[in-house]
């Protein structure tokens, strides 16, 4: 069961808290996608990813976190984690339970939508800057906000989800913008088989003996822990796959390892400190997005 004792002291207090990216009145201004959507083929040789969106610096994968990760223009890719509810409807939420990243407590796939839309995310006080309250998004949302405009990584969390995040992305003609990301080489198939870009991540234990050559066929992007062997890490680069990134790094000395040894995107929890070239974008016209 879902522990909702503190809901109704929230609730008054939610009622008025927006996000911290909120605009106030007016229409919102559709961004501009130009000729059509950012696709994979735009990005850099060296890749930047914030990891939750930078869940060092934001909190992590909420919309006003990915949004000021997007407008502070330090990463190239937005990744986030994803969750279904019992309604089927897919979410963004990195844990099983909401216990460590909201005020309540339960687990996700106990919630339908209209439940889901009375979670509040709690931001960490050790953050940067001044945060609020705010309803974590659904994908649908996040893609609707973001899709397109940014590459996403989006790892799923729950399998039994696949076939309708794959309706999500295809419905919005995004299926060269969007990353599905896997720890499961069956499901980066099933990725892969669906017309979606395929990622598979690997702790460091996993590329001891991993063969990352095998699946080459079928994974568009490697997903290598940092903490990972030279000698493992060597091979994933020499695999065949195309894309090889380092996770989760968070010195510069972790990033400048990886870089050295081929890998060409760094997967940071911290994208304003370790991004080298911050991509300058303006982000004029944007909408705002409210709980």
């Amino acid at each position: 069961m879902v522990t909702w004792s503190a809901l109704t002291s929230l609730a008054s207090a939610a009622s008025v808290v927006s996000l911290a990216l909120a605009g106030q009145g007016g229409a919102p201004t559709p961004l501009e996608w130009g000729a059509g959507p950012l696709t994979v083929d735009a990005l850099p040789r060296i890749t930047y990813v914030a990891h939750r969106g930078g869940a060092r610096e934001v909190p992590e994968n909420s919309m006003s976190g990915l949004m000021a990760a997007y407008e502070r223009g330090t990463a190239q890719v937005l990744d986030a984690d994803t969750r279904m509810l019992r309604d089927g409807t897919v979410v963004v939420m990195h844990d099983a339970t909401l216990d460590r990243t909201t005020h309540l407590g339960g687990e996700v796939r106990e919630l339908d939508l209209a439940r889901w839309r009375g979670v509040r995310l709690r931001p960490r006080a050790s953050l940067p800057g001044s945060w609020r309250a705010e309803r974590p998004p659904t994908v649908a949302e996040v893609l609707d906000r973001l899709g397109g405009r940014i590459v996403l990584m989006l790892e799923v969390k729950d399998p039994r989800s696949l076939r309708r995040l794959a309706r999500l992305i295809r419905d919005r003609g995004l299926t060269r913008s969007v990353f599905v990301n896997s720890n499961d080489p069956a499901v980066a198939r099933r990725v892969h088989r669906l017309g979606l870009l395929s990622q598979l991540w690997r702790s460091a234990r996993q590329l001891r003996t991993d063969r990352p050559e095998r699946w080459r066929s079928f994974v568009d992007l490697l997903d290598v822990d940092v903490n990972a062997r030279n000698r493992d890490l060597v091979r994933a680069v020499r695999s065949g796959i195309p894309r090889v990134w380092a996770h989760t790094v968070l010195t510069p000395a972790q990033r400048d390892r990886a870089l050295a040894l081929g890998c060409d995107g760094i997967i940071t929890d911290a994208p304003g400190r370790l991004t080298r070239h911050p991509t300058g974008r303006s982000q004029r016209g944007a909408r705002p997005w409210r709980a």
